[in-house]
C-alpha cells in the first residue's frame, strides 16, 4: 500500500466515524422530539378543558368588568356632585363666616377715619366763643340743639 492509499483509507474511516456520530446525535434528537411531542399531547389534553373553562370565565370576567366599569362611572358622577356641593357649601360657609367680621371691620375703619378727619378739621379750642351776646360754638350747645330737635 502506498502513502496515498493509506491516506485515503484513514480519511474513509474518519468519515465513517463522523457519520456514525452524526447518526447517534440524530437518533437522540429524534428521541427527544418524540418525548417533547408526547408531552405536548399530554399538555394539550390537560389544558383544553382549562382553556374552555377560561374562555367561559373570561366572558364572566368581561361582564364583571363591564358591571364594575358602570358602577365606577356612577360613582364618579356621585363624587362629582358631592364635590360641587362641597365647593358650594364651603364658599357659602366661608362667606358667612367672614362677611360679618369684615363688615364690622370695614364699618369700624370708616368710623375711625371719619372721626379722625372731623378731629383734624375741628378747631382746637372748644371753649365757648361769645360774639355779640350769641354762642358761636360750643359742644354743650350742639348737644342741646340736638335734644331739642
Amino acid at each position: 500500500m502506498t502513502a496515498g492509499e493509506l491516506v485515503l483509507v484513514v480519511a474513509a474511516v474518519l468519515c465513517v466515524l463522523a457519520f456514525t456520530a452524526l447518526i447517534v446525535v440524530l437518533v437522540r434528537v429524534l428521541d427527544a422530539l418524540r418525548a417533547v411531542r408526547s408531552e405536548v399531547d399530554e399538555l394539550r389534553a390537560e389544558t383544553t378543558p382549562l382553556i374552555l373553562e377560561l374562555v367561559a370565565s373570561t366572558d364572566e370576567a368581561r361582564s364583571a368588568v363591564e358591571a364594575a366599569r358602570a358602577d365606577l362611572e356612577r360613582f364618579d358622577e356621585v363624587l362629582g356632585s358631592a364635590e360641587a356641593i362641597g365647593n358650594a357649601v364651603s364658599s357659602r360657609v366661608a362667606r358667612t363666616t367672614f362677611s360679618a367680621p369684615m363688615i364690622k371691620a370695614a364699618g369700624f375703619a370708616r368710623g375711625t377715619s371719619r372721626t379722625i378727619s372731623r378731629l383734624r378739621s375741628a378747631p382746637r379750642n372748644r371753649s365757648i366763643a361769645v360774639r355779640e351776646g350769641r354762642i358761636l360754638h360750643s359742644a354743650a350747645h350742639d348737644t342741646d340743639r340736638r335734644k331739642r330737635a
